[in-house]
């Protein structure tokens, strides 16, 4: 059958296509040729640049033409490096030929050895998928990630006067105010996000063992170290010095663990909305012909936050995989981590395809204060803290014990319980009066 929406055995490709094709340009088989063909082009220019004898009198008025080798990629241009690698049974090389054929058609045949002139396939790879790497992150991830930030502080903002029951260990606890549970999770993403924000992006770049022998036998007087790292800056990343044939990916492992954690966050936000809303906190905004349940008509489903869970869960554990494979390689090299490196953009598109179900779900939200409220009232007891925090603060004796004995029987704790307590108090009547003051819509603390 031929590829589209109904054919892709992933649903990334298929049945979350419209979420997930802006990833195209970063993660395809398509933006890795491009990618790659951008880094072979910005090298070949860089020696141009560096004056070797061989390269001096390359004209300077086709320097135009061989930037729009990499400008004027297409899928056509891609399908011909396809074509070629089944000669060659190697994409590098393919990649290699296929820019040397468009030198010909310049008419710069003289030049065209200079195309991966003294490199092997990892130099390519290993500076090819971090560029594309960071592009997306700078590009797509990170602004995603604010973007769900912002919507969750407005929420936090319009919400911030709410107070709320808590619940630790799933039971009552002290009363809380909604917008600032809020608030908790956008303080967590912001803190992740300052991490995301600051990767450094690391590429390798060395020859076939990270050495630059072949560079120094042919140009021993050039200092290829230096120019190496130069190159490498100019495409906005950082040379690792030490390296193998391939990079130790240490640094992107740092890059997947840190969304890892930010999935984390989102995971944790998507449990604790799933949670409101089956308490009636919530209600979600009904969305014309849609349907909760192929049998009950009732039902509205809290289904994009279990959506946004699922794929969490996916993204994860591609990120675990990779942050774990990837640094682990025999000796000088083994093959093992190429093709692991094809899948990065797959947990990519999954935690993407979350942070969109998250963000649609949020908007649906509806609170309902009725609920809310008549929580609170049911659980008057969550003011015991309050009171025999004051008797303790006047010395009064055994206040916790007092409060213990009436709050944990096996009967309702109502307003009037907590008000006759306190009159049997042997305190003062200005204390009392303070005490009968605090109730559970009140009694919330601050955090700012």
């Amino acid at each position: 059958m031929k590829l589209n929406e109904l054919t892709a055995i992933s649903p990334v490709d298929g049945r979350y296509r419209k979420k997930t094709e802006q990833l195209d340009i970063y993660f395809s088989e398509f933006a890795l040729f491009k990618y790659r063909v951008r880094v072979e082009i910005e090298y070949f220019l860089a020696l141009v640049n560096l004056g070797l004898k061989e390269l001096k009198n390359f004209p300077k008025d086709k320097i135009k033409d061989v930037k729009k080798i990499t400008s004027g990629f297409n899928l056509k241009k891609a399908q011909r490096i396809k074509e070629i690698e089944k000669t060659t049974n190697h994409d590098i090389k393919a990649t290699e030929y296929f820019i040397k054929e468009e030198f010909d058609k310049l008419k710069l045949g003289e030049y065209k050895e200079f195309i991966h002139f003294g490199l092997t396939s990892q130099d390519i790879n290993n500076t090819a998928i971090p560029l594309s790497h960071k592009d997306f992150v700078n590009d797509i991830l990170y602004p995603q990630f604010l973007s769900l930030k912002g919507q969750i502080l407005e929420l936090a903002n319009k919400w911030k006067n709410m107070p709320m029951l808590a619940h630790t260990h799933g039971q009552p606890a002290s009363p809380t105010k909604l917008g600032k549970e809020f608030k908790v999770f956008a303080e967590r993403l912001d803190n992740q996000l300052q991490l995301l924000k600051d990767v450094v992006f690391y590429a390798k770049f060395g020859g076939a063992i990270g050495n630059f022998n072949a560079h120094y036998v042919a140009y021993p007087e050039v200092d290829w170290i230096k120019f190496a790292d130069g190159f490498i800056y100019s495409l906005g990343l950082k040379r690792l010095h030490y390296t193998t044939q391939i990079e130790h990916y240490d640094g992107m492992a740092h890059i997947f663990d840190t969304v890892k954690r930010l999935n984390n966050i989102l995971l944790d936000l998507s449990r604790d909305v799933w949670i409101y809303i089956s308490m009636n906190y919530f209600k979600q905004k009904i969305i014309k012909g849609e349907v909760g349940s192929s049998a009950m008509p009732h039902k509205v489903n809290p289904i994009d936050f279990e959506n946004a869970e699922g794929n969490i869960g996916v993204a994860n554990a591609l990120f675990e995989h990779l942050s774990a494979k990837l640094p682990v390689s025999r000796l000088q090299r083994d093959l093992s981590d190429s093709t692991v490196l094809r899948n990065i953009g797959v947990p990519y598109a999954h935690t993407i395809i979350a942070i969109a179900s998250l963000k649609k779900g949020l908007a649906k939200l509806k609170i309902n204060e009725e609920a809310i409220k008549r929580d609170l009232m049911d659980n008057w007891s969550v003011v015991a803290e309050a009171i025999q925090t004051i008797l303790r603060k006047i010395g009064y004796p055994k206040p916790y014990e007092a409060l213990k004995e009436l709050t944990r029987k096996n009967e309702k704790i109502d307003r009037e319980k907590i008000i006759a307590f306190i009159d049997s108090l042997k305190i003062k009547n200005d204390l009392k009066e303070e005490l009968r003051s605090i109730t559970p819509f009140n009694y919330t603390g601050k955090t700012e």
